[in-house]
């Protein structure tokens, strides 16, 4: 196999990743937020902080928000910040999961009274998109309920779409609804929208621009997500990744670390159906660094989409056809595996010096000087965290 080809190189030319604001503030766990010294104060520290992680790798050019946690008075002129230190403001988050009247549903409510609030709420994070030139609009719900007969499930899929539908319908022409799933928590007898599945169909029925947003965390042990992602590309409905990594529920680690087999795996399926450097499928890093360094974490992360992308470009896919047009089932494997156990990151390094990128970002890092300087500024001040 020859070592990151012509081709493979040009392929990853394009990758870009966004990261989240909340990635760089504290969090924690339901027990303990854990402080960390240099923590930004403001969501314009936090895009400080998002540059320095795209100066060093490359691969991080945007920037998502979180609303209301990341509010300003004028997002023209945090739209302006961001691009004075060479990001953009990407996708823009809603959150109905933390005010008192959302207790037993937003979108899917009994009340109209609070599922207007709710409505309202998103069609305020659509004014937030016209003003910082983002396209996509994510919705995550923590909508469910916890017993049997509780709630009617049938009626609130019915609000759900009546709800995703009077959003969908403010939307800019070059604006997207992306539609996220989760299998449980915080509700666990059912969720609202629960699986692909659900989630294909509320977006399916609002238009071409409503897409699923498939984050690697939101699945039950043991699930195929490399075949979701096939599903989904082959449905042209895969709008976006939330990636990170889990061991057993939503852990929202670093992506990679407790499975890189299965992120080869994604980005193999990925690649085969033309979801890499497509504008339509974004690639997004949904974490919170509870007990390491945020910019490093972040760092890392995008590190590992970058070398398991060029794994699975190396897959050397007609060989890979004729194995699987003879049945040859070990043959087929070990061609698969071939690609995945390569290892790239001499090549990468060398790819990224070529560029005029630190060939090791992790230790530009931690000789930049970087963290001390926040520190030492940093000190004074409250520091963001969860719901901030």
């Amino acid at each position: 196999m020859t070592l990151m080809t012509e081709g493979a190189l040009r392929a990853l030319e394009g990758l870009a990743i966004e990261l989240p604001s909340w990635a760089f503030g504290n969090s924690g766990t339901r027990f303990r937020v854990f402080p960390s010294p240099g923590s930004p104060r403001s969501i314009h520290e936090k895009i400080e902080d998002a540059a320095e992680v795209n100066r060093l790798t490359g691969l991080a050019p945007s920037l998502a928000l979180h609303i209301p946690w990341d509010a300003v008075d004028d997002y023209g002129a945090l739209r302006r910040h961001a691009e004075d230190h060479g990001v953009r403001l990407g996708t823009i988050n809603s959150n109905t999961f933390q005010d008192e009247d959302y207790k037993f549903g937003a979108l899917t409510h009994e009340d109209d009274r609070i599922r207007r609030k709710a409505i309202d709420h998103h069609l305020a994070c659509i004014d937030v998109m016209d003003a910082t030139g983002s396209r996509d609009l994510k919705i995550w719900l923590a909508e469910g309920s916890n017993y049997p007969g509780q709630t009617d499930m049938r009626s609130r899929q019915d609000r759900l779409a009546d709800s995703l539908q009077t959003i969908y319908d403010r939307l800019g022409p070059d604006q997207r609804l992306v539609l996220e799933y989760k299998f449980f928590e915080p509700s666990f007898y059912h969720t609202d929208v629960p699986d692909w599945g659900t989630s294909y169909a509320q977006v399916a029925a609002l238009g071409d621009r409503a897409m699923v947003c498939l984050d690697t965390g939101h699945h039950a042990p043991g699930t195929n997500i490399e075949f979701i992602v096939m599903q989904l590309l082959r449905l042209g409905k895969l709008g976006s990744f939330d990636f990170n990594s889990r061991f057993y529920a939503d852990d929202d680690l670093i992506v990679g670390a407790a499975d890189p087999f299965q992120l080869f795996r994604i980005l193999v399926e990925v690649v085969r159906g033309g979801g890499l450097n497509n504008p339509d499928v974004a690639f997004m890093l949904d974490q919170c660094h509870n007990i390491e360094e945020k910019i490093p974490g972040q760092i890392r992360s995008v590190l590992n989409v970058q070398e398991m992308t060029a794994r699975a470009l190396l897959l050397d896919r007609d060989a890979l056809a004729a194995a699987q047009r003879e049945n040859d089932v070990l043959a087929a494997n070990a061609i698969f595996m071939d690609a995945f156990q390569t290892d790239v990151r001499s090549a990468l390094a060398e790819w990224r010096a070529s560029r005029g990128l630190p060939a090791d970002p992790m230790a530009a890092y931690a000789a930049s000087g970087y963290r001390d300087r926040i520190v030492a500024v940093r000190a004074a001040g409250t520091q963001l965290g969860w719901s901030a």
